[in-house]
């Protein structure tokens, strides 16, 4: 069980870094995040029935584990800068481009944690049916709420 549990790990691991990076800013704080995840994911791993995917679960789980741990943080600042490495963009030759794609970054760091997630998993090609899932929301809630986004992170990226 062990072996397969951290061969789950090793599978998703990419997943779990993308939430740990979408909801914290301090390198310290993404490993932080990433053990309370892989903690997280161990204690219920005896309970995955498989009614899911295992990326929705994994999701799910980092998700909840990431708005938990950003409610408890009320003394912190809200927003931080970014620091350089807090997304990793691959090289793109546009600079333009490329400042575009920061600022929609930028301006996704700066959404409810809600609607972070699930930018986030339609981001990763989730189906509306998969993003409903992981969210615990209806199908047509969920295109609602990311028509809603998109107009959100337009307006923002342009006045950034």
């Amino acid at each position: 069980m062990k072996e397969q549990f951290i061969l789950l790990i090793n599978n998703n691991q990419g997943l779990i870094l993308k939430v740990c990076n979408m909801y914290c800013n301090s390198r310290e704080d993404k490993e932080d995040l990433f053990q309370d995840i892989v903690l997280q994911l161990w204690r219920a791993y005896g309970s995955f029935n498989g009614d899911s995917k295992v990326s929705t679960w994994i999701f799910r789980i980092a998700l909840n584990n990431a708005i938990t741990r950003r409610r408890k943080e009320t003394k912190r600042e809200k927003f931080v800068d970014l620091d350089n490495n807090a997304f990793e963009i691959a090289a793109i030759d546009n600079k333009e481009e490329n400042e575009r794609v920061l600022k929609m970054y930028e301006a996704i760091k700066k959404l409810p944690e809600v609607d972070r997630a699930i930018i986030m998993l339609y981001m990763d090609d989730y189906s509306y049916k998969e993003i409903a899932g992981v969210m615990g929301l209806s199908e047509s809630n969920v295109g609602f709420k990311l028509n809603k986004i998109r107009t959100k992170l337009t307006i923002n990226v342009n006045n950034l």
